[in-house]
C-alpha cells in the first residue's frame, strides 16, 4: 500500500507549468504574427485606397492583368489634356497607376526567380560537394574545424554590412576595385570622364543591363549562405550508418558510386529540407536587393516581390495595402504549391508501395473472413 504522501505526489500534476512556461510564445505569436497574417489576408480582398470594404479579387486583377492598349491610349491623352473633366482625369490617372503597379509587379516576380534560382543552383552543389569531401574519412584534411568556420562567418554579417562592402567593390568609377581590376586586364579602358566605359555592377541608371548587378546578388546571396548549407548536409551526412559506406569499399566501390548509391539516397530528407527553406528564403529575398543601390531609390532591375510589397505599403502617401497584401498572398500561394510539388518529387515511393501492398493483404484478408461467416480460420 502507498502511503498517503506517496499518493498525493503521484496526483500532482505539473502540465500546467509547461502551459505557463510556453504561454509567451503563444502570446507573441498571436499579437506579432498570426494576427498580421490574418489581415493580410483581409486586407487582400479589400479596396486598395481605403482598406475598407469587400472588393473580391480586384487588386489581384490589377496586378495579373494588363490594361488594353485602347485604355492606355484615352488614359495618356485625358492625362494631357488639361480641358478633361475631373472625373476622366481621375479614371485616367487610376489606369496609369494601374498598368505601373501591374508592371512592377510582374519585373519583381520575374527578378525573384531569376535571383534565387542563379543563387540556389551554385549554393547546393557547392554546398554538397564541400560536405562529401569535409565527411570523407578517407581524406585527412588539417584545420577541418578552421575551414568550417570560415566558411559559416559570412551568413552571420549582417545584410547591410555586406551591401556597402559590396557596393564600395562594385562603385562605377576609378575607385571601385573590380572596374580598376578589369582595367589592368584591359577589359576597360577608361574609368573616369564622359568617355568611361566601365562595368555597370550596380546597374541603376535606365539602359544599362541589369545581368552585371544579378550576378553580383547572386555571389552575395550564394556567398552568405553557402557555409549554413554545408553544415546542414554535413550533419545529414554524418547521421548515415557508417559501416554502410564501410561496406561498399570493401566491396570495391568507387568513390562516385557510394556518392549516387548510397549518400545521395540516404541524405534525400536534408535535402528537401534545405530546398524547401532556401525556396522560401529565396521567395521572400529582400534585404540585399532592397539595400544594393546608390541614391534612395531601389533599383526596378533588383526588386523583389518582398521589395515590391514593401514598398507599397510603405509609401509616405497613397499607401496601397491592397495590392500589397494580395502580393503576399500570391507570394504564399506559390510557395506553398511549390512546397508541395517538391515533397512530392522526393516522396518515399517504396515506401508508399508497400503500404498500398499491406491494405491490399488487408482487403483481401477481410474478404476471405467474410466467406467464412466473419471467422478467420
Amino acid at each position: 500500500m502507498a502511503s498517503a504522501a506517496q499518493r498525493r505526489i503521484k496526483s500532482i500534476s505539473y502540465a500546467k507549468y509547461g502551459y505557463i512556461f510556453i504561454l509567451p510564445f503563444f502570446l507573441v505569436y498571436f499579437f506579432f504574427q498570426l494576427w498580421p497574417l490574418l489581415n493580410t489576408f483581409i486586407l487582400a480582398f479589400a479596396d486598395n485606397s481605403t482598406s475598407k470594404g469587400f472588393v473580391g479579387f480586384d487588386n489581384f486583377k490589377y496586378l495579373l492583368k494588363n490594361v488594353s492598349d485602347s485604355d492606355m491610349e484615352w488614359a495618356r491623352k485625358i492625362n494631357a489634356d488639361f480641358s478633361a473633366s475631373q472625373e476622366d482625369y481621375t479614371r485616367a490617372l487610376g489606369i496609369l497607376n494601374q498598368e505601373k503597379v501591374h508592371d512592377k509587379f510582374i519585373t519583381s516576380f520575374g527578378n525573384t526567380a531569376i535571383l534565387w534560382l542563379g543563387n540556389f543552383i551554385p549554393q547546393i552543389l557547392l554546398s554538397l560537394s564541400l560536405a562529401v569531401w569535409f565527411t570523407d574519412a578517407k581524406l585527412k584534411i588539417p584545420g577541418k574545424g578552421f575551414f568550417k568556420v570560415i566558411m559559416y562567418m559570412p551568413n552571420i554579417i549582417t545584410a547591410a554590412s555586406i551591401a556597402v562592402l559590396f557596393l564600395s567593390l562594385c562603385a562605377e568609377n576609378q575607385f571601385g576595385a573590380f572596374n580598376q581590376l578589369l582595367h589592368k586586364m584591359g577589359i576597360v579602358h577608361n574609368l573616369t570622364g564622359n568617355n568611361a566605359d566601365v562595368v555597370h555592377f550596380t546597374g541603376g541608371l535606365a539602359g544599362n543591363d541589369p545581368w552585371p548587378a544579378r550576378f553580383v546578388i547572386m555571389f552575395i546571396q550564394t556567398w552568405m549562405w553557402f557555409g549554413n548549407t554545408m553544415i546542414m548536409l554535413m550533419s545529414g551526412i554524418m547521421g548515415i550508418n557508417p559501416s554502410l559506406f564501410e561496406a561498399a569499399s570493401i566491396d570495391g566501390a568507387s568513390s562516385g558510386q557510394i556518392f549516387r548509391k548510397i549518400t545521395l539516397p540516404l541524405l534525400s530528407p536534408i535535402m528537401v529540407y534545405t530546398l524547401v527553406t532556401s525556396m522560401i528564403g529565396g521567395l521572400q529575398m529582400y534585404d540585399i536587393p532592397y539595400l544594393y543601390h546608390t541614391g534612395t531609390i531601389p533599383y526596378d532591375s533588383l526588386s523583389t516581390i518582398a521589395v515590391f510589397i514593401y514598398q507599397n505599403f510603405s509609401q509616405p502617401t497613397n499607401r496601397n495595402y491592397g495590392y500589397a497584401s494580395a502580393a503576399s498572398v500570391m507570394l504564399f500561394v506559390v510557395t506553398v504549391g511549390l512546397g508541395f510539388i517538391t515533397f512530392y518529387m522526393n516522396r518515399d515511393t517504396d515506401e508508399i508501395a508497400k503500404k498500398k501492398q499491406r491494405k491490399k493483404l488487408a482487403k483481401q484478408a477481410k474478404a476471405q473472413s467474410k466467406q467464412f461467416g466473419g471467422l478467420s480460420i
